[in-house]
């Protein structure tokens, strides 16, 4: 447009304007509201810019809108001969090259068994090569992947495949001792005499195809039997879905954990996963690292494994390592030195038991630079020891949910030691966060404790066909409850306190469990703590701390009383010290509180 003709047009509008009688007022430059609220977290942020507790993590990078499968396809044409991933206890390598063709060898197989776009397909198993081929299979085909706990039992697994309405369910015979194969003849005797693909349950109506991945089984398909059967026509089906498919599809239902109650199913759209991906794996920096080889020991059934793990893979072309079927901690760091890991995922709990190996001076980990902590809080005595002891200088803790896609919160590498064991990060691109008082819903002043709440591109779409449950947490402009306990800093870095849920009320005083575990950490003969509230008559809940001590070391109740006194205040200070071998936990490793709690007032006649 020519400036002569934008001139006649902005003195048209300015009659215009005047002919309406609209109000006349001199015109002023936008400035920002003397609130800062955005901040740039393409790098870590050097300037204190938040005055109140909202933040928008702003990047020069866009948001992605690409399907998994698309992202998958441009590392193999990248990448085509460098590995992808390594089963080590399996001994099954693959590069790129390798492992796409045998996903278009599923996808095409997934069709000719009757599967269709939009049908939910459940991955009921450890961490298996065929969780991850059935991860990027049904991706391809517009199947909905639902990520079954492979630790269910029977009416565990029968409430999750009826609540989404699975179609279809991948498992290996057995595993340990979940005999997969007889649980679901369990529930579908009529498996003894359907033919593959022609399942009609009674207990799980929309059931119709099981595919077996290590042996033959009556009414099931054999995996690699099925990957023998898709026909050019449904290679051709599979060609024509790529263009129907978009970005907003859900593609993945995660269930929750249940740490405190019936698992949700978190329903996750490629959209989610894919940019939760591309901007937690260049905060980490595997946009511009070269080798980067993850050891990835967390469950694949869980966002932490599939998402960090699976589509960071298809993104960025990176090896994953996967130690051993079930989690083994020795095994991670067998496998750290075997396969020169450059990066290590792990919930706290599973850095624990690698800093607990008695020879783990022993393990060559020069190879490893960095690593995410995540799924549950990191005590900063075990980040301490992370950063000093096993030398990894690059580590960060990662926060999120499963309804967050998962990650909201991240540290950069280059964070101090500081920041990496106080906070769990700094807010994620294009993610809005805000601390609100719980009873008003007002925004805190900043650095005050509040609920955190999230909004964004990464808040999942619904909790899978349960609109009352999505309600409950997801408030109609789209903020996500996500019933933490957290503070916000000037630089847009969160600490989180604790969960609203695991608050203990003592005689009116608020006392948030992680601050007395952080303090029992610092104790030389304590390898980890948990807190829970129990039950009491006069003061409502009392303090309970259950220990696990290092091996070899002995302790007292009097021991760890003593340690306490003077150091936290008097009403923090346990009122029961239980000493414990192991704790109630989810597959995920996320320590069950409720059923801790339950166990602890059991044991103390409660």
């Amino acid at each position: 447009m020519s400036s002569k003709i934008l001139l006649t047009n902005l003195r048209t509008s300015a009659s215009f304007c005047k002919t309406l009688k609209f109000p006349q007022r001199p015109w002023t430059p936008f400035i920002a509201s003397q609130q800062s609220c955005a901040i740039h977290v393409d790098n870590p942020p050097s300037i204190p810019t938040l005055t109140t507790s909202y933040v928008h993590g702003l990047s020069s990078h866009p948001l992605q809108s690409s399907t998994v499968d698309q992202c998958l396809q441009a590392t193999v044409e990248r990448y085509p001969d460098r590995e992808a991933m390594v089963f080590v206890q399996d001994g099954i390598r693959k590069t790129f090259a390798e492992f796409y063709q045998d996903v278009e060898k599923a996808a095409a197989g997934l069709l000719a068994a009757g599967l269709k776009r939009g049908d939910r397909l459940g991955m009921w198993g450890p961490n298996i090569y065929e969780w991850v081929l059935m991860q990027f299979a049904t991706a391809k085909a517009g199947i909905i992947l639902v990520a079954v706990n492979p630790a269910y039992q029977l009416q565990e697994v029968e409430f999750a495949l009826r609540k989404v309405q699975c179609n279809a369910v991948v498992c290996p015979t057995k595993f340990k001792s979940q005999h997969y194969c007889d649980m679901l003849k369990q529930l579908c005797p009529e498996m003894e005499t359907a033919s593959p693909g022609g399942i009609k349950s009674s207990r799980l109506p929309d059931l119709h195809t099981v595919i077996v991945t290590d042996s033959q089984q009556p009414g099931s398909f054999l995996l690699k039997d099925l990957m023998q059967a898709g026909s050019s026509q449904h290679y051709q089906q599979l060609q024509d879905l790529q263009k129907k498919l978009v970005c907003d599809d859900p593609i993945n239902i995660q269930f929750t954990s249940g740490t405190t109650g019936k698992p949700k199913g978190a329903t996750l759209s490629h959209h989610n996963i894919v940019n939760n991906a591309y901007f937690t794996g260049m905060r980490i920096g595997y946009n511009w690292r070269k080798n980067v080889r993850i050891c990835l020991p967390v469950p694949l059934y869980h966002c932490f494994g599939s998402v960090g793990g699976g589509v960071i893979m298809a993104l960025y072309g990176t090896t994953v390592i996967f130690p051993s079927t079930g989690y083994d901690g020795r095994a991670n760091l067998r496998a750290i030195e075997k396969e020169k890991c450059t990066f290590v995922y792990g919930t706290p709990t599973m850095y624990i038991d690698m800093l607990g190996q008695p020879d783990l001076a022993k393990f060559d980990l020069s190879s490893v630079r960095g690593g995410i902590a995540a799924g549950s809080p990191c005590p900063p005595e075990v980040m301490r020891k992370i950063l000093n002891v096993m030398g990894i200088k690059e580590m960060v803790i990662g926060y999120g949910t499963t309804e967050n896609s998962p990650v909201t919160f991240c540290g950069f590498p280059v964070d101090s030691a500081e920041r990496k064991i106080e906070t769990v990060g700094c807010i994620s691109p294009h993610t809005e966060a805000k601390v609100v008082d719980p009873t008003t819903g007002e925004i805190v002043p900043l650095g005050a404790q509040g609920e955190l709440m999230i909004r964004g591109y990464c808040v999942m779409l619904e909790y899978w066909q349960d609109e009352e449950k999505t309600r409950e947490c997801i408030t109609k402009d789209r903020w996500y409850k996500t019933g933490d306990i957290a503070s916000l800093d000037q630089f847009a870095y969160c600490k989180i306190e604790g969960r609203i849920k695991d608050l203990i009320i003592r005689g009116g005083e608020n006392i948030y469990p992680a601050e007395i575990e952080q303090f029992l950490h610092t104790h030389p003969k304590i390898l980890e703590a948990q807190v829970v509230g129990v039950k009491d008559e006069r003061m409502g809940e009392e303090v309970c701390a259950c220990i696990r001590l290092k091996e070899g070391q002995e302790c007292t109740v009097e021991e760890i009383k003593a340690y306490c006194k003077g150091k936290i205040a008097h009403y923090k200070v346990p009122r029961y010290i239980l000493f414990v071998q192991d704790y109630p936990l989810t597959i995920t490793g996320k320590i069950q509180k409720h059923k801790l709690r339950e166990r602890t007032e059991k044991q103390l006649g409660l």
